[in-house]
């Protein structure tokens, strides 16, 4: 999101991000006020630390191949998922794997963003985010109404074995994806940021396996209606970060 924002920014050479300790460094010519402006209106609670003046010349780091390689598995197995998970869950009547479908949807749009729309113009990569962020909105709004119809009405009961056992699938192909990014070992942006979402994942869908074993010994459609409006407002929560890139 960051990137996306400053990517016009003519005076910006460089971007060093530190995400465990939340800090950026910018290397830029001139005044910061467009900067901080910029990075504002994303409202990441940012706040600036200090300006250094320097004489050293800053080189860009070119892309590595192999980082390149595992991000775009990555988002192969995410977008997989999305399919995957959203076909099942509808025939299980599961709200948890739909919702979970989408979260992974949400993963493959952000890396989609840094991958295939590389060199293109800001106005379009904007246009992406915007598209992408409508569209994730109105899935998971559709998603909640669900939920509220289902909760309301007499629904079947979701078949848990498809709900376990598809989750289990996804767990496994996440622990896969998080395995390959940590043995990397990169201190990349992007390398650090899909370790967070592949991380975040793997809790979902071992949510969405607790959900089924709860509608198995309650014999009642509520945990998965519940972990599936949890997912759905954290689909919504990223929807809504993604479309300020469009502003």
């Amino acid at each position: 999101m960051i990137r996306m924002k400053l990517e016009d920014v003519a005076s910006v050479q460089q971007l060093q991000f530190d995400i465990a300790n939340r800090k950026l460094t910018v290397f830029h010519q001139g005044g910061s006020d467009l900067l901080e402006s910029r990075i504002h209106s994303l409202d990441l609670d940012s706040t600036l630390l200090e300006m250094v003046e320097s004489d050293e010349s800053i080189s860009e780091n070119s892309a590595d191949k192999t980082q390149r390689k595992i991000l775009w598995l990555v988002l192969i197995i995410n977008f997989t998922f999305f399919i995957a998970e959203m076909l099942y869950g509808w025939l299980a009547s599961s709200m948890g794997l739909i919702a979970d479908s989408l979260d992974m949807l949400a993963d493959s749009i952000v890396y989609g963003l840094s991958l295939i729309a590389v060199g293109a113009v800001v106005s379009r990569k904007k246009h992406i985010a915007k598209m992408s962020g409508y569209f994730q909105m109105v899935l998971a709004g559709l998603g909640l109404l669900e939920v509220i119809r289902r909760f309301l009405g007499f629904e079947a009961i979701p078949i848990f074995q498809t709900m376990m056992i598809v989750s289990a699938l996804a767990l496994i192909a996440n622990g896969a994806s998080l395995f390959l990014i940590q043995k990397n070992r990169s201190d990349d942006v992007h390398m650090q940021a899909s370790m967070m979402f592949t991380s975040n994942d793997i809790i979902i869908n071992a949510g969405v396996i607790l959900a089924g074993v709860l509608v198995y010994f309650t014999e009642s459609n509520l945990p998965d209606l519940i972990v599936g409006s949890l997912i759905f407002l954290i689909v919504i929560r990223g929807a809504i970060r993604i479309l300020k890139l469009a502003k």
